[in-house]
This record gives structure tokens, C-alpha cells and sequence, in this order.
């Protein structure tokens, strides 16, 4: 069994928590179709990079741009839910990772342009 930190479970926790949040986000505030692919918490506790995709690539932008303002309300929100002394600061960043997958796919099947 492996042994997890407890920065591992706080980012496991976290990543529940902030997908309902963004899901109600994208929802009531008419964002961009964004949704939360992973939680990165430092080993102190006190950062949190949250990585988010969005459906539409060239909407990634704006989506985190919408989300960053929105991130001092999600804390809020996560200090009452969470059972821990302090948040973390929530630092959202746009995760290409299942940009470029698709564009490696597209080189291998020689759809597209090198």
C-alpha cells in the first residue's frame, strides 16, 4: 500500500470540492465550459495549483482569467466545507496537456501540418 502525504490527500479533497464549485461557476456566471483536471497542493499547505481544460481550446484563456477572479469567493466557500485551519491559495492555470495530446495524434495520423 502506498503511503500518501497529506498534501496528496488536501489536493484529492480539494479537487472534489473545486469541480462542483467551477461546475456552478460555468453554470450561473455563463463561463466558458471549463471543468477541473487536477489539484496540485504544495508540501506546505498554503498553494494550491488548480489545472483546468475546457472544452473548446481557444476559451481556455478566458476560462481561467473568469476563474482567477472568482478564486478568493471559492476559498471562501472551501473554509466553511474543508475541516482545515487555512485554505490554501487557489492559483488556477490552464492545462494543455489534452491539447497537445490531440495535436501528437494528429502528427501520427498525418492530418495536420508540421
Amino acid at each position: 500500500m502506498a503511503d500518501f502525504t497529506r498534501s496528496d490527500r488536501v489536493a484529492v479533497q480539494l479537487r472534489k470540492e473545486l469541480s462542483v464549485l467551477v461546475h456552478a461557476a460555468v453554470r450561473d456566471h455563463a463561463l466558458p465550459s471549463a471543468s477541473v483536471s487536477d489539484v496540485e497542493v504544495s508540501r506546505e499547505l498554503d498553494v494550491a495549483n488548480v489545472y483546468v481544460t475546457t472544452l473548446v481550446s481557444e476559451q481556455g484563456p478566458a476560462a481561467v482569467a473568469a476563474l482567477k477572479e472568482m478564486a478568493g469567493e471559492f476559498r471562501r466557500v472551501l473554509s466553511r466545507s474543508l475541516r482545515m485551519r487555512r485554505v490554501p491559495e487557489l492559483r488556477f492555470r490552464y492545462d494543455d496537456s489534452v491539447d497537445r495530446g490531440e495535436r501528437i495524434e494528429s502528427l501520427l495520423r498525418g492530418d495536420a501540418p508540421t
